[in-house]
């Protein structure tokens, strides 16, 4: 991406790709945003200087307790099944601010209490290594995309 080998367009289209070959099977990354996504590709301007870690319109997913402006924002609960954040939160905002693209949001357990990724709203997530375990949690959704390839960089916390 620094070098202008790949586009941000280019690895979104592979991110998507990808997306359809494995997440029936892992259930990691239950909302995507690729139009948002190829949106801000065609907007993204590379700064001059870019600051250290700069990262050239890398796609990213987004932890679901993390709200992503204009993107579908459950935190795993039926209560906030169909709520759309109205403004990005500090990660996803200071992620974009540094050349990221959010191409989705990963899977957590019910406001990101439990040690597994599962909730009403979507399956269970499981790892890519043995589909019958579970990948954990609250994070459990950013790794089982992680180690499926989903992605290159997906967020995740210690306390939702």
């Amino acid at each position: 991406l620094k070098d202008g080998v790949v586009t941000p367009s280019e690895l979104i289209d592979v991110v998507e790709r990808r997306l359809a070959e494995v997440e029936d099977l892992v259930h990691a990354t239950p909302i995507t945003c690729f139009d948002r996504a190829r949106a801000a590709a065609a907007k993204l301007q590379r700064p001059s200087s870019p600051p250290p870690g700069y990262l050239y319109g890398l796609p990213v997913l987004i932890k679901d307790s993390v709200p992503v402006a204009g993107v579908r924002w459950t935190e795993g609960s039926k209560i906030f099944e169909h709520r759309v954040a109205k403004e990005s939160g500090p990660t996803a905002k200071r992620l974009e601010e540094m050349g990221a693209i959010v191409v989705g949001k990963t899977n957590v357990p019910e406001f990101c209490a439990g040690s597994q990724s599962f909730n009403e709203i979507f399956p269970t997530t499981v790892t890519p290594w043995d589909l019958r375990t579970t990948a954990g949690g609250s994070s459990g959704g950013a790794a089982a995309a992680l180690a499926s390839c989903q992605c290159w960089l997906a967020t995740g916390s210690d306390l939702g």
